[in-house]
C-alpha cells in the first residue's frame, strides 16, 4: 500500500486560503480523501489545516468555512469562526520594546551562523503582544485536550530561547495540548506574544522554516506532497517596494524549500512541491494578513493549483547538489522530483538567480481556464 504525506507550510492569513484551494485540487487529482494521509507536518497557518485534518475535517468543510458558510455537520459543526477577525486584524499591536530572544542574541556571531537566518532575525525582532485566542478556540473545538485523535500530525514551533525546531507530536518532543502546539506555530515574532508551554516559550514554525519538509525523512514514505503558499516559481513583477520586499522573501524561502524537498527525495520518496502562480500573488499582494482578500485568493487558488497539479513539471535532482530554481516560469507551478545525471547536469547551464532574471510578462488570466463549478462558489 501506498505511503503518502502532506506538508503544508505556512503563509498567514491569505496563504490559508490559497492552502485549501490546492487542498481541493490535489484530493481530485489523486483521487482521495486528504485525510487519509498516513503523515501530516503542519507549519504556522498549514498547522491549523493540518490538525483539523487530523482531527477529521474534511477538505470541502474547510472550503465552506473559509467562504463563511455555517457548518452543520462532522467536527466544525457549531462553531463560529470570523476569519476576518480571528487573526487580529491585517497590522500588528505595537510590540513591547524588548528584543525577542536575548539569549539567542548573546551566542555570538559563531553561534548565529549555525541557525536559519530566520531564526537570527527574529531573535532581534521585539515580543509581539497579540494573542491567538480564537485560533486556540477553534482547535480545541475538534481536540478539546491532549492530541489529534490518530497518529500522524507533527505540529512545528521554534523554541524562541533554545532557538531549537520542536516538531510537536513526534517522540522526544513535549507533550502538550494540540490548542497549544497550534498557536505555538502560529506565533508569528514581533506580532504574537510567544505562546507559553510548561515554562518554555515558542514561536512560529516558520521562523526556522517556513516548509520543515525534510520532518518527512526516515518515515518511510513512497510519495510526499508539499503545499507551500510562501513558495512561488512564477513570480510576478509587482511595482510597489513593500511587495518587491515580500517577493525577495519568497524568493529565499523557495530555495530552502527545495534544499529540504532534495533531502526527502533522497529518502526515497516522490516528492511534488505546489506553490502559488503569478496571478495568486497578483491577487495576494504584499500582506499575507489581509484577510478580507481570502475569498479571491481561494477561488484563484482554485483554478491555478488544478491546472498545475494536472501536468506538473519535472525537477531535476543531482545526487549531492541543491536544486536550482526553475529556469523559466510559467503558469504551471507545480514541480515533481526526478533524478538528473552527472552528465545532464553538465550539459544544461544553471539557471540565473531569480532577483537577477529578466521581468516576466503579467501573468495570463487565460492561462487558468475558469473551472469554478457553482459549489466552490460563496
Amino acid at each position: 500500500m501506498t505511503r503518502r504525506g502532506l506538508v503544508l507550510g505556512g503563509g498567514g492569513v491569505l496563504g490559508a486560503a490559497w492552502t485549501v484551494g490546492a487542498l481541493t485540487a490535489l484530493e481530485e487529482q489523486l483521487g482521495i480523501d486528504a485525510r487519509e494521509f498516513d503523515e501530516f507536518v503542519g507549519t504556522s497557518a498549514g498547522s491549523v489545516l493540518a490538525a483539523l485534518l487530523a482531527c477529521g475535517v474534511d477538505v470541502a468543510a474547510l472550503r465552506e468555512h473559509q467562504l463563511g458558510a455555517e457548518i452543520t455537520a462532522g467536527p466544525l459543526s457549531g462553531f463560529h469562526y470570523d476569519h476576518d477577525t480571528a487573526a487580529g486584524g491585517s497590522r500588528p499591536p505595537r510590540p513591547r520594546a524588548a528584543l525577542g530572544a536575548p539569549a539567542v542574541i548573546r551566542r555570538g556571531v559563531s553561534g548565529l551562523r549555525r541557525l536559519p537566518p530566520t531564526t537570527v532575525v527574529s531573535s532581534f525582532l521585539p515580543v509581539g503582544t497579540g494573542r491567538l485566542d480564537r485560533v486556540g478556540a477553534l482547535i480545541r473545538h475538534v481536540a478539546p485536550t491532549g492530541w489529534a485523535p490518530r497518529a500522524g500530525l507533527t505540529v512545528v514551533a521554534l523554541d524562541y530561547d533554545a532557538s531549537e525546531r520542536i516538531a510537536f507530536g513526534r517522540n522526544g518532543a513535549p507533550e502538550v495540548d494540540l490548542a497549544d502546539a497550534v498557536m505555538a506555530s502560529c506565533a508569528i515574532p514581533a506580532w504574537y506574544e510567544p505562546v507559553s508551554i510548561h515554562g518554555r516559550r515558542y514561536v512560529d514554525g516558520g521562523a526556522w522554516s517556513s516548509t520543515n519538509i525534510d520532518l518527512m525523512v526516515g518515515l518511510d514514505l513512497d510519495e510526499v506532497f508539499v503545499l507551500a503558499p510562501a513558495v512561488t516559481f512564477d513570480p510576478d513583477t509587482p511595482t510597489r517596494a513593500m511587495t518587491r520586499l515580500e517577493r525577495r522573501w519568497r524568493t529565499r524561502v523557495t530555495r530552502r524549500a527545495l534544499r529540504e524537498l532534495a533531502e526527502v527525495y533522497r529518502d526515497g520518496a516522490q516528492v511534488t512541491l505546489l506553490g502559488p502562480s503569478s496571478l495568486d500573488l497578483e491577487v495576494m499582494g504584499h500582506n499575507i494578513m489581509q484577510a478580507q482578500r481570502r475569498m479571491e485568493v481561494l477561488q484563484t487558488s482554485l483554478q491555478t493549483s488544478r491546472v498545475s497539479l494536472g501536468d506538473p513539471h519535472e525537477l531535476g535532482i543531482e545526487q549531492g547538489h541543491v536544486p536550482h530554481e526553475p529556469e523559466s516560469a510559467d503558469a504551471v507551478t507545480a514541480y515533481t522530483a526526478v533524478d538528473q545525471t552527472e552528465s545532464d547536469a553538465a550539459s544544461d547551464p544553471a539557471p540565473e538567480p531569480v532577483a537577477d532574471a529578466a521581468p516576466d510578462p503579467a501573468p495570463d488570466p487565460a492561462a487558468y481556464p475558469s473551472v469554478l463549478t457553482q459549489e466552490d462558489r460563496p
